[in-house]
């Protein structure tokens, strides 16, 4: 009934309508992909209502009438007591309907209360399983909701947040600046290096990494109001399995080899559908060779 209602109100984001021309390039891939089930990812895809957006609430601003007033609109606690790992620090609340809260502006000098971002991006923070005093890695931080979602959860030992892309690195850097203290910052890096070239550059450093490789985007990109950087960007989208892969395969340089556990880090790749159905193979074939090249 949901999904019917859906198909027959076109919808928009922010006033703008869905390109056409990555509608249909999704059409021919993700119906032969997906089959049936294509109907359904569509009907989410293309209306902005049914997003869900977590509301991450910051532990060195917090927000406790905030929290109050989320529990009063139905908001619940999200997956709290359903992982072996849920540090108490971190708060994250979830709407039981679609519902967006609206985003804090950036002010110099003042600590944002609460971050919004998509639920599932802190399922690999969590699996992560940080702890205080760790040595970690985000090796492609921007916007930057994964590593504060990490300082959330533990107060590292020390926190590297790469971003390669000149213009995310800025958001990125905004991102630390309205939500960390000032004291915490001396424990952040930022830079802006080629992630693939990082093994070389710092040998055997962190305890974890995080790998949020860059994906196709799919969801944005619908929306674009550009035909032709859409166009361009659907011919760049092909190439992105492979540089997914050459991100994976540095890992085994950077993560100390004194660590119990060297390979936990998380790649959080699945939000591509393209690589998921035309290249999980090439990636566990790359799996299965890392850990073989390091067992040996």
């Amino acid at each position: 009934m949901v999904l019917t209602l859906l198909k027959a109100k076109p919808e928009t984001k922010l006033g703008k309508q869905i390109c056409k021309v990555v509608l249909d390039h999704f059409e021919k891939q993700y119906s032969k992909e997906l089959g049936d089930a294509w109907n359904t990812v569509r009907d989410i895809l293309t209306s902005p209502s049914c997003w869900q957006y977590a509301v991450l609430l910051n532990r060195f601003n917090y927000p406790f009438e905030l929290e109050k007033d989320l529990h009063l609109k139905g908001y619940h606690s999200l997956l709290q007591g359903s992982l072996p790992y849920y540090p108490k620090s971190m708060k994250c609340y979830l709407s039981r309907t679609p519902h967006r809260m609206p985003s804090e502006r950036h002010q110099i000098g003042n600590l944002k209360k609460y971050y919004l971002l998509n639920a599932a991006s802190l399922l690999p923070v969590l699996a992560l399983e940080l702890r205080d005093g760790e040595k970690v890695l985000d090796l492609c931080a921007a916007p930057g909701g994964k590593s504060l979602a990490l300082l959330q959860c533990a107060y590292p030992g020390y926190l590297h947040c790469n971003e390669y892309n000149s213009l995310r690195l800025r958001w990125l850097r905004q991102t630390l600046e309205s939500f960390i203290p000032q004291p915490l910052v001396n424990v952040i890096k930022v830079s802006e290096l080629d992630g693939r070239e990082m093994g070389d550059a710092q040998p055997e450093t962190f305890d974890k990494v995080l790998v949020d490789a860059p994906c196709s985007n799919d969801r944005s990109w619908l929306f674009s109001s550009d035909s032709q950087k859409a166009a361009c960007r659907i011919s760049q989208r092909r190439n992105l399995p492979l540089l997914q892969i050459e991100l994976l395969s540095l890992l085994e340089g950077i993560v100390m080899t004194g660590n119990p556990k060297p390979y936990e880090f998380i790649v959080h790749l699945l939000r591509t559908l393209q690589f998921i159905h035309s290249e999980v193979e090439n990636l566990e074939s790359s799996i299965k060779f890392i850990q073989h090249e390091h067992i040996r």
